[in-house]
């Protein structure tokens, strides 16, 4: 199956507004009820991270369904991150 560049990139917007979509709901789960107990702190920073450097990899080689899709799910894992630092460090107090 041979495909053209454009529809490659038609493939590249589907996965990365399904995926990011998908995070946006869990995001939006998290924000309202605040429980983030289920969420391994450990985890959530290392998947943060990695999400980091995908962002990098698609500015570095200059592919924007990665870098749109990582750059909205960056901010997302960061905000939920900083959330769960929050009631971390609440609950140890």
């Amino acid at each position: 199956m041979t495909l053209e560049p454009h529809q490659i990139e038609i493939i590249g917007y589907c996965a990365a507004f399904l995926t990011t979509l998908a995070f946006l709901l869990q995001a939006i789960q998290s924000w309202r009820t605040r429980d983030l107990s289920g969420i391994s702190l450990g985890m959530y920073s290392l998947f943060t991270g990695g999400v980091g450097l995908w962002l990098v990899y698609g500015l570095i080689i200059e592919k924007w369904p990665l870098i749109l899709a990582n750059a909205m799910t960056f901010a997302l894992a960061l905000s939920i991150l900083l959330l769960k630092l929050r009631h971390t460090s609440r609950h140890q107090k």
